[in-house]
């Protein structure tokens, strides 16, 4: 990748990289400015969720189906795992996606954010993996300890990463690793491809790192077989973590309609600090309108303690924004962690 970084495309910044705005700068944050956030309490919910933490783990979580994740499925099968952690089962194919299973998101898995909504399976318990996708590091999407004991499990999956986050894997014994750009695709298997996409967003691992890796998100094409010659390929869209950017009409433009879409939906508030990075449900609904997508299931909530909204309240912020915007509301399915459903195609 060395010579492509020599010609310098918009996105690429010396020593690190940029957001395709480059008016939206994020991660340079006052280290005083952080400390003031999290005094304040920025960085967790400002209250429980009704009946408390406990109820709600209960209500929405569910035990995994091993017997029916055992098997390679050829048409889509998606299973969530909490937070943006989910098992992609298609064209015979196990795609796990930003795998976060430990009990903490953050440093030594011990610091940062506490899970409260016990993970629904450990990385010992997943079926073989072939493809592991990484969308940007942070501790919360990019976990140390879940991807350790997957390996130590036997498992020697591929890693697709973005640029500079490649070192990471290697220096781990996790030698099957590439990296990608902004619209670099790479095949999977007969008939699959994946492209790697933009994002507003930021990475940072420690305080010497800020945006010195890329971040964005993961399309799946599937050119699946049908009688009908020329029929378009499936697309399963995964876009990272992100703020609402027109990256996504872009995406729209350039690789075609979503059919399935993994659609981020809390971590908003307060919205003065998260909106360049994280859409809030009214965002998601764009969002998810720009790409045309034809269903969409709500990820990046109620598992962690993040931001300030309480876990219960991605659910009825994104059932407005539905409303308002005269979309369905089964369009996006809210899972369970858990939770294992076959895709519609």
């Amino acid at each position: 990748m060395g010579d492509f970084l020599t010609l310098g495309p918009a996105h690429h910044r010396e020593g690190g990289f940029s957001n395709s705005d480059p008016e939206v700068v994020i991660g340079n944050f006052p280290w005083y400015e952080m400390v003031w956030r999290s005094l304040r309490g920025d960085f967790k919910p400002l209250t429980a969720p009704l009946g408390g933490y406990e109820a709600f783990a209960r209500q929405w979580s569910t035990p995994v189906d091993h017997a029916r994740i055992a098997v390679r499925q050829a048409a889509p099968v998606v299973t969530w795992l909490g937070h943006v952690s989910m098992l992609l089962q298609v064209a015979g194919l196990n795609i796990l996606i930003d795998p976060t299973l430990a009990e903490c998101a953050g440093p030594f898995g011990r610091l940062g954010a506490p899970r409260r909504v016990p993970a629904p399976l450990t990385p010992e318990q997943l079926p073989p993996i072939d493809v592991v996708l990484i969308s940007h590091n942070h501790y919360d999407h990019l976990c140390d300890a879940t991807l350790s004991r997957l390996v130590a499990a036997g498992q020697s999956p591929h890693f697709y990463v973005p640029l500079g986050l490649g070192p990471w894997f290697t220096a781990r014994g996790m030698d099957r690793v590439t990296e990608l750009d902004w619209w670099y695709q790479a095949p999977l298997g007969e008939g699959v491809t994946l492209h790697f996409t933009p994002a507003q967003h930021w990475s940072r691992r420690t305080p010497w790192d800020t945006n010195a890796s890329l971040w964005g998100g993961f399309m799946v094409e599937w050119a699946r077989a049908t009688e009908e010659a020329g029929a378009a390929p499936w697309r399963f869209l995964f876009p990272g973590d992100t703020g609402y950017s027109q990256d996504f009409k872009t995406i729209r433009a350039r690789l075609g309609a979503v059919d399935f879409l993994a659609l981020p939906i809390g971590a908003y508030l307060p919205r003065d600090f998260m909106k360049p990075m994280h859409v809030n449900p009214a965002d998601a609904v764009q969002l998810m309108l720009d790409l045309d997508a034809k269903q969409a299931m709500g990820v990046h909530w109620g598992t962690f303690l993040l931001t300030q909204e309480a876990f219960d309240h991605p659910p009825r912020d994104l059932a407005a924004a539905l409303h308002d915007r005269g979309v369905p509301q089964d369009r996006v399915w809210l899972m369970k962690h858990g939770e294992t459903r076959a895709i519609p195609l």
